[in-house]
């Protein structure tokens, strides 16, 4: 038997990692496990970048994103603009359980979640509601939606996708990825989040890796397969961080924003290799990322391996 291992992004909850590791230490799958993990932090309602209580789009709507991949059988599923149901990661999985398909959006996403009994579910918090109205509702005058993106984008808010790598004793690898994507987005905007490959990719032969932050980015390097892609070919995970990293910083020049969370202009990668080794890579310094293990009480918050330009 090998040892479990849960990788995250820092923002998610010490207590939902503790759960999941209870399960991965009594034998649970690593699917089951990652998919538990990010149920929890999608009805969290503090968490303004996942599930409920995500920021809306700029007419007010949340829009869901959502993927799932098993490393063992390379299957994946996922969900984008998922307006109106409680966990957009179980439907992510469900499509990839029950579909001869990977990706679905919009309204055929609604429809399959509809069919398969996914829970509904208003996901606009009031809280969430209300800073829409602060930063958008005052900005309607603009002559159409692309006019009133621009200018909502002065008011940006940051995102943070929940990522989620399991490991089980048999060493399988699974990945849970789950966003309401950045704050203020043209209705439809798609990140790298659902995107097989972009925000999410996971092969229990050589490892695992998913994105979070600007979307855009990681989808014009194919960031998560990337990383894969060069554990496969004997890269150490450091190495393969820092590479896929490196691009990154490359493609978005340096950081403006004061704060990490207020512009989403940075990207994070975490990695797990097949032997349970982890690691975080950003394009700035102050970011985290939680890792716990069978043998740990309590997840450790270890902060990420910056790889930034000039």
């Amino acid at each position: 038997m090998l040892m479990p291992v849960l990788l995250a992004n820092a923002e998610v909850r010490d207590e939902y990692l503790i759960a999941g590791m209870r399960m991965l230490r009594e034998g649970a799958h690593a699917g089951d496990v990652a998919e538990y993990v990010a149920r929890l932090v999608e009805d969290d309602p503090e968490e303004h970048t996942v599930g409920y209580g995500g920021y809306p789009n700029v007419l007010g709507e949340v829009e869901l994103d959502a993927s799932f991949m098993d490393g063992t059988t390379l299957q994946a599923g996922a969900v984008a603009a998922l307006k109106g149901f409680r966990h957009p990661i179980s439907v992510a999985r469900e499509v990839m359980r029950r579909l001869p398909h990977v990706l679905l959006v919009g309204e055929g996403a609604a429809r399959f979640a509809r069919e398969i009994g996914a829970e509904p579910r208003e996901m606009l918090s009031p809280e969430a509601r209300r800073a829409w109205q602060e930063h958008v509702g005052m900005l309607r005058d603009a002559p159409d939606t692309i006019a009133l993106t621009w200018q909502a984008w002065r008011h940006a808010r940051g995102h943070d996708t929940m990522n989620v790598i399991a490991r089980d004793m048999h060493g399988n690898l699974c990945t849970a990825v789950s966003t309401s994507g950045v704050a203020w987005k043209y209705p439809g905007r798609v990140g790298d989040s659902p995107l097989i490959g972009a925000g999410n990719y996971c092969d229990s032969r050589y490892g695992a890796a998913t994105c979070m932050g600007l979307g855009e980015a990681a989808m014009r390097l194919a960031a998560a397969a990337q990383a894969v892609t060069l554990l496969r070919l004997g890269w150490s995970l450091v190495a393969a961080g820092v590479e896929v990293t490196r691009q990154l910083a490359q493609l978005l020049g340096r950081s403006r924003a004061e704060h990490p969370m207020r512009v989403a202009d940075w990207v994070r990668v975490l990695i797990m290799d097949a032997q349970g080794n982890v690691g975080g890579f950003a394009t700035r310094d102050d970011l985290c990322y939680k890792v716990i293990t069978a043998e740990t009480a309590t997840p450790l918050t270890q902060r990420v391996m910056c790889v930034s330009v000039g």
